[in-house]
C-alpha cells in the first residue's frame, strides 16, 4: 500500500453550525474534523496537513497553486485533498499535469460531518482506498464513484456527482 497524506482545504465536510449567523462556518478555533473522522474509522496511518479552511466558492487559482505546492512537497506518493464540492472539479482539472507522478484524490461532503448525517465519512473512506489503489493522476471520489479529473462534475439538481 502507498503511504498517504491528506491535505485539508476546507469545504462543507469541515463546517459547523454557527449559532450566531444560523449558517454554516468553519470552527472558530480553525480546527478540522478529518482526524476525528479517521479515528472513528480506525484509520490510523494517513498524515493530516491543514493547508487552509476555505469555502470552495471562494477558491481562486492562487489557492489551487498553494494546494498543488502542498501536494508536490509531500513525501507520500498518494495525496487526498478534502475540498468543497462547488468547485472540486475545477481544482481537479487545475491540478492535472501539476502534481508530478503522484496519485491525487479529491473528496468532500454535501453535508457537514458535524451534523451527523454527513456523507463525508463515506466519501473519505472511499478516497483513502482509492488513493492507495489508483494509478498516478488526479481523481475525485464522491458518492461511491471514482471520477478522472476531466469528468469530476457536481450535479446540482440531483445533489451528487455523476458521470
Amino acid at each position: 500500500m502507498k503511504d498517504l497524506r491528506i491535505v485539508v482545504t476546507g469545504g462543507t465536510i469541515d463546517k459547523v453550525h454557527n449559532t450566531r449567523s444560523e449558517g454554516l462556518a468553519f470552527a472558530p478555533d480553525g480546527s478540522t474534523h478529518i482526524p476525528e473522522m479517521l479515528r472513528i474509522g480506525r484509520c490510523h496511518f494517513p498524515v493530516v496537513e491543514l493547508a487552509m479552511l476555505k469555502d470552495s466558492q471562494d477558491f481562486d487559482d492562487a489557492d489551487r497553486a498553494a494546494v498543488a505546492k502542498a501536494i508536490v512537497r509531500a513525501p507520500e506518493p498518494a495525496v487526498i485533498v478534502t475540498h468543497g464540492t462547488s468547485t472540486m472539479g475545477d481544482t481537479a482539472r487545475f491540478l492535472s499535469g501539476r502534481v508530478g507522478g503522484k496519485t491525487v484524490v479529491l473528496t468532500g461532503a454535501m453535508r457537514p460531518f458535524s451534523l451527523y448525517t454527513s456523507d463525508g465519512e463515506f466519501n473519505l473512506g472511499g478516497a483513502v482506498i482509492a488513493a492507495q489503489l489508483l494509478e498516478a493522476g488526479v481523481w475525485g471520489v464522491m458518492n461511491g464513484r471514482v471520477f478522472p479529473a476531466a469528468e469530476l462534475n457536481k450535479n446540482v439538481e440531483q445533489g451528487r456527482f455523476d458521470a
